[in-house]
């Protein structure tokens, strides 16, 4: 199963900050607000969520393509991404602009506070899919992140021209984002990923319902935090995955990401949607206890051990003869 990942290409500038946000906010001072965190920690990592989703397929054994828009700065981040998996040689190199970064503050609450800076990623609208497909035989399934607006609307519309399966994906971007584009982005999809604040988002700009959304989508998938992920088709019974226990709890970024990655693994695998959603779980987990989005390790005998610990033998089983880490 070839699987195309579209979305921004970044490096994550992580800082931590030994508080509160919540005891800085003044409520009825914050149409004036003004604050500078001092924060102890910082760690620049790679980052984006196509970077991170690809990462997450390939240290499973998958080799993903990546399609995005990155700087003349980005020879090192291939080089990392080749290394574990990752097929970059779609990814379109701008002249004239850095890589894109994301300069995010988390407090003890795991809160975050957060600055994103385009740079090359207003490039990835330059991105045409077709020859990506002709280059490596074509698509079966293409997942549009979070990316350029007007990429994320290109590559959906020429899913649609072409035939070719996608999964939805927009997440931070529908903040800045108004009703019909999203409906030109959910409508038609095989998967809509979101989390609960982007679900109810989606339903409040677009004016859908939730059942009108699961009429448009072939399968509806929302991560609940710390509560795992619901899976939901129209007519059918919903599926509710929870998570595998973490040891800590160092870090969120990436944490989507992750499951994702897991998720998609499942799906090229042909597990059931359950399964694809508990190895999204316990991958995510992975990254939940490591700073940064990709300075994760997956040992096989040390994750089938706390796979099996989390869903049981059965559910271990389906997947330890595609784990080939």
């Amino acid at each position: 199963m070839r699987i195309a990942v579209t979305g921004s290409i970044a490096t994550d500038h992580l800082m931590t900050f030994p508080g509160r946000f919540a005891d800085q906010l003044v409520a009825d001072q914050l149409h004036t607000v003004s604050l500078s965190f001092l924060v102890d920690d910082l760690d620049v990592r790679r980052g984006g969520v196509g970077p991170n989703i690809c990462f997450g397929m390939g240290v499973l054994g998958l080799r993903p393509i990546l399609v995005g828009a990155a700087g003349e700065d980005f020879a090192d981040y291939r080089a990392w991404l080749d290394r574990h998996g990752v097929d970059t040689d779609s990814v379109h190199i701008s002249e004239v602009l850095h890589t894109a970064r994301f300069v995010c503050t988390t407090d003890t609450d795991h809160n975050q506070i957060a600055s994103f800076y385009t740079g090359a990623m207003s490039e990835a609208r330059l991105i045409e899919l077709q020859p990506v497909a002709e280059r490596v035989g074509g698509l079966d399934l293409v997942l549009i992140g979070a990316d350029d607006p007007e990429a994320m609307l290109r590559h959906t519309e020429e899913c649609r021209t072409r035939g070719i399966p996608f999964a939805a994906d927009p997440s931070q971007q529908l903040a800045r984002m108004e009703g019909d584009d999203i409906r030109q982005l959910v409508e038609g999809a095989a998967y809509l990923f979101t989390n609960e604040y982007e679900k109810a988002l989606i339903e409040s700009k677009t004016g859908w319902t939730g059942d009108e959304i699961l009429a448009k989508v072939g399968t509806r998938v929302t991560t609940l935090g710390p509560r795992g992920v619901r899976i939901e088709r129209a007519g059918e019974p919903a599926i509710e995955v929870g998570c595998a226990e973490e040891q800590a709890k160092v870090d969120p970024t990436g944490v989507g990401d992750a499951f994702r990655a897991g998720f998609l693994a499942g799906l090229t695998w042909k597990l059931s949607l359950e399964r694809a959603a508990q190895l999204g779980c316990m991958l995510a987990t992975l990254v939940i206890e490591t700073l940064g989005t990709q300075e994760y390790e997956l040992r096989r005998g040390h994750f089938m051990e706390r796979f099996t610990k989390a869903y049981g033998h059965e559910a271990a089983a389906d997947i330890q003869q595609h784990l080939l880490v």
